[in-house]
């Protein structure tokens, strides 16, 4: 988490961002919230979306993060590529766009390997973001 809020969450605030995840994955067959597991034993190593933008129209984010010690070993590259693949396949969506820290420098060279282009900077909560985006 440390590349996304810098902080401790609360709980309530947890509570809350987990019912909208579920309400997320209800909503859309093909869209949601995924956990991603290792291949050897299913053990839980992070998160992945790949989810509706509510106030853009046929556009998508996609997200992923890893516990620490999973960095570095391919596995985000291999969960963008699944989720580029899945949007692809998605005639709902023309755009996915991916929010990141600027500093973390391995994101953005997942996702320019994956033809994303930065759109914008800007501040989400007071924390530094790039938005990138691609056509799907």
């Amino acid at each position: 988490m440390a590349m996304i809020t810098e902080r401790a969450i609360p709980c309530d605030e947890a509570s809350r961002d987990f019912k909208l995840i579920l309400d997320e994955n209800a909503r859309h067959s093909d869209l949601g919230y995924y956990r991603i597991t290792d291949d050897k034993q299913g053990n839980f190593i992070g998160l992945a979306k790949l989810a509706s933008v509510a106030d853009q129209p046929k556009t998508a984010e996609l997200g992923y993060m890893l516990l620490p010690e999973y960095w570095g070993l391919g596995i985000a590259s291999k969960v963008a590529t699944i989720l580029v693949e899945q949007a692809c396949r998605n005639p709902e969506i023309s755009t996915l766009i991916a929010i990141i820290d600027p500093a973390n420098l391995a994101s953005k060279k997942i996702l320019t390997n994956k033809n994303f282009i930065t759109r914008e900077f800007r501040d989400f909560d007071g924390l530094p973001g790039e938005i990138l985006q691609r056509a799907v």
